[in-house]
């Protein structure tokens, strides 16, 4: 398999973790900036395209919001299955490439957040939502991520449209004030970003009904442990699929 991103937080300890596995290989890796490093018997790509000559089934990107829809979409077109670990994609990019990877008969595993404990978050939400008609979402990160909301906001917001669009009182646009405090609909849902030192990411979602309310929150450490391991079972399940699927909670 090729990896993009290499030499971020979980890039670096994922390659590792590839390298150890007894029934994974990892050929290619990219790092736009360590471009013609060598990464132990690899030398780093310094571009997608460049990865992608080297033949393998499987194609992860960890890099970036701004990179990852034409990472994914070179990766399909070349025929790779894909997992993407990074955050950034609209629903309108799921949809373009939705087709693109039907076509090309090959899987995209798409997860906002690759923990375990996320993703139990998100099937609880999902089974919240059938029974409390009214919620609000909180994203939270560290200062310096560039996206709002978060991958796993998004993923969150989307698998409740699912269900249902929430219960509005008093509609936003009628808000007296500021109508941006009442933040950012993503999926009918109203989601509040937060980013600030001392974080690293979280989500939280806060049903409520008449005389009684139920929280859900996620946060992760600092610690890229409980991603990898998460990106290691897509990397291992993502050929079963064709097209687009969406959430870590798809492969519990």
């Amino acid at each position: 398999m090729s990896l993009a991103g290499v030499t971020g937080w979980v890039g670096q300890p994922l390659a590792a973790a590839i390298e150890a596995a007894a029934d994974l290989e990892l050929v290619a890796v990219v790092a736009r900036r360590a471009r013609g490093e060598r990464l132990g018997k690899l030398t780093i790509s310094g571009s997608v395209e460049e990865a992608l000559a080297t033949p393998a089934d499987v194609f992860v990107d960890y890099t970036s919001a701004a990179a990852v829809k034409e990472n994914v979409l070179a990766a399909v077109r070349a025929g790779r299955h894909v997992v993407v670990g990074s955050s950034g994609l609209s629903d309108d990019d799921f949809r373009e490439i939705d087709p693109a990877a039907r076509s090309a008969g090959v899987g995209v595993l798409a997860v906002g957040n690759f923990a375990i404990t996320a993703a139990l978050l998100q099937r609880f939400a999902v089974e919240a939502a059938r029974h409390l008609s009214s919620w609000e979402i909180i994203d939270s990160a560290y200062e310096g991520k560039m996206d709002a909301p978060s991958g796993t906001a998004r993923e969150l917001a989307w698998r409740l449209s699912e269900v249902r669009a929430p219960d509005v009182e008093v509609p936003v646009e009628k808000t007296v004030g500021d109508v941006a405090a009442r933040g950012a609909a993503v999926n009918q849902s109203r989601i509040h970003s937060i980013r600030l030192p001392g974080y690293t990411i979280g989500v939280e979602v806060r049903f409520g009904r008449q005389h009684e309310r139920l929280t859900l929150s996620y946060d992760g450490g600092p610690g890229a442990t409980p991603y990898v391991e998460g990106t290691l079972l897509a990397i291992r399940r993502v050929r079963e699929f064709t097209g687009v699927v969406r959430g870590m909670d798809r492969l519990l």
